[in-house]
């Protein structure tokens, strides 16, 4: 078994892909022509956008996500994480943690996306953690 994709369900296909873009500097591996999903070039595991609207025509019962109330949250890992924090917000995140050093070395800081979704941006683990 191998880890492929993670699908965030959101609004705006196109708008997101334009986000990631901006916020964390990922490239588009493809964006449907009918605007409804939607890759990010991130490694070997994929990022991936699906629309709502898609979600609920395939029988789904699709959930926004809620700032307040996170379910989950997806990590990238940078050496400079205050860069990486302060590149997001200009992009239209929103700080919800600024960075902080960890007892275990690494440094983490919190945004939400435009969506909502809440994303850690962190230094990797070991690397002179």
């Amino acid at each position: 078994m191998q880890f492929g994709y993670t699908i965030l369900y959101v609004e705006d296909v196109p708008g997101t892909v334009a986000f990631y873009e901006a916020a964390f500097g990922l490239s588009r591996r493809f964006v449907h022509e009918a605007g409804d999903f939607g890759e990010m070039e991130t490694g070997a595991t994929a990022l991936a956008f699906s629309s709502l609207q898609l979600m609920a025509q395939l029988g789904k019962n699709p959930q926004r996500a809620v700032s307040g109330a996170p379910q989950c949250e997806i990590a990238f890992t940078t050496a400079d994480v205050a860069a990486a924090v302060d590149r997001a917000i200009q992009a239209g995140a929103t700080l919800v943690q600024a960075p902080e050093s960890m007892p275990w070395g690494q440094t983490v800081a919190y945004v939400h996306d435009c969506n909502g979704f809440l994303v850690e941006l962190c230094t990797p683990m070991g690397a002179g953690n």
